[in-house]
């Protein structure tokens, strides 16, 4: 592996999980870089040597942590930060920038959150699973997106089983079953004309309760992440097919035409018709 690498994944439509960058660097004496705010999950792991990162909080307070080799930092979209290599012992690290609708949901198996920035591995045997996996990322850059993609999926298993938090594995909470359910649904039906209510009702519980625990879940309420979901699906049609707008408004569950089209502007900045000129 080179000194220092990085490279930036092909503009491809991935949902669930997707990856924006990747690299590798055996930092110099004292380098650091930030304050630096990022728009996507950036994950640093530590090979060897040591630093330090600054983070915001939840409350917008830095927090200062010491990371070493085996561990790692966990950087959440808009937090800004700051990391120092060590003047002695500087850090060698791998890291990947990625995003995703599984992601936030995955996360809440962890620790891991705007107030704690360090990533600890229960399992030796998964952290360097997960390592191997980074690596591979790095030292296969020029493969197509959907191999990168499944080592992508791969590393994210690996990340989240290492770093599960004890406190969650022996409990099985039933809202992780409710927004699985919900979510397995909406991904079946999106292209259907189905309401919240209908998704609740799959689920079994009341609306009121579901939106609640599915915006502490994903972030997001249920209408706004059905509506993102039917937009990524249109922009995988408009990019993929020749299908007209109307009939991709349709396919993914907009009769009208014009509503199609308002919802993808204002997901996306541009009509589904100019977005495709520029993407296809």
């Amino acid at each position: 592996m080179n000194d220092h690498f990085f490279g930036i994944f092909p503009n491809e439509v991935f949902i669930d999980l997707c990856m924006y960058q990747f690299g590798y660097e055996q930092c110099s004496s004292g380098h650091s870089f930030g304050p630096a705010m990022r728009n996507h999950y950036l994950f640093h792991y530590v090979i060897s040597g040591t630093g330090i990162l600054n983070a915001d909080d939840s409350k917008g307070m830095t927090k200062t942590y010491s990371v070493k080799s085996g561990q790692g930092f966990f950087i959440f979209p808009g937090q800004i930060t700051t990391y120092i290599a060590d003047k002695n012992l500087p850090w060698e690290y791998i890291w990947i920038e990625f995003d995703g609708l599984r992601v936030r949901e995955s996360l809440a198996l962890t620790d891991l959150s705007l107030d704690n920035s360090l990533y600890h591995s229960r399992s030796k045997e998964l952290r360097g699973l997960m390592l191997s996996e980074m690596c591979y990322i790095v030292d296969h850059a020029e493969e197509s997106p959907f191999h990168l993609i499944g080592h992508l999926y791969l590393f994210f298993d690996y990340f989240i089983r290492s770093a599960k938090s004890e406190r969650l594995i022996s409990s099985s909470r039933m809202s992780d079953y409710y927004i699985k359910e919900a979510i397995n649904y909406i991904e079946q039906n999106f292209q259907n004309n189905i309401t919240i209510e209908d998704i609740a009702k799959v689920c079994g519980i009341n609306r009121s309760y579901f939106g609640k625990i599915f915006r502490r879940s994903t972030g997001r309420s249920p209408q706004e992440f059905l509506m993102n979901y039917r937009m990524i699906k249109a922009a995988e049609l408009l990019k993929l097919t020749s299908l007209s707008i109307a009939d991709i408004g349709s396919a993914v569950g907009y009769e009208n035409q014009l509503h199609f089209s308002r919802a993808f502007k204002k997901k996306y900045g541009v009509p589904p018709r100019e977005w495709r000129n520029r993407n296809v």
